[in-house]
């Protein structure tokens, strides 16, 4: 025990020992400035500044256009031309098939297997228009058994109501 408290008691006087950092000028031996330093400023005073420039990099990197330099990242005017083209070549395979189905609709009519008179555009891109698809919104097995067994613990959770007694 007593080692640990004299290993303690070293390291405590080496960190907070003052010291005194002097910049003279060679010639003259004139003082410039001096600081009165201890181990412990020193080494708080690095790590601090050595946070803050770890900081203001990621800043720097999140938050400026100098990001688009790394690999992996891309540019936000990649990302808003990839959407608008996204958007588009979706409304176009829409036209596309529209435009399919008005044809073959065409075709019917001019090898006889439709009347013209059946012959409306407006009625045949409504066939070929998708129907949206039908989810199932069943509740699952487990779904169900987990409603019963929170069911039932409500149930045994409730508070006992008191008997009122008549006076």
């Amino acid at each position: 025990m007593p080692e640990k408290r004299l290993k303690r008691r070293k390291l405590h006087n080496k960190l907070f020992t003052k010291n005194r950092l002097v910049i003279l000028n060679e010639d003259t031996f004139e003082e410039l400035f001096s600081f009165k330093l201890n181990l412990m400023n020193v080494f708080v005073t690095v790590t601090i500044s050595a946070i803050l420039l770890i900081l203001f990099t990621t800043y720097i990197i999140a938050f400026t256009p100098l990001r688009e330099f790394i690999p992996g990242y891309s540019s936000s005017k990649l990302k808003r031309d990839a959407t608008v083209l996204a958007l588009k070549s979706d409304s176009l395979s829409n036209e596309l098939k529209k435009n399919e189905a008005y044809i073959q609709s065409i075709q019917k009519v001019l090898t006889g297997e439709l009347e013209y008179a059946k012959f409306n555009k407006d009625s045949i891109l409504a066939t070929s228009s998708e129907a949206p698809s039908k989810v199932d919104l069943s509740p699952s097995k487990e779904e169900l058994e987990l409603r019963d067994q929170v069911a039932n613990e409500e149930k045994t959770n409730l508070p006992k109501e008191k008997k009122k007694t008549k006076k």
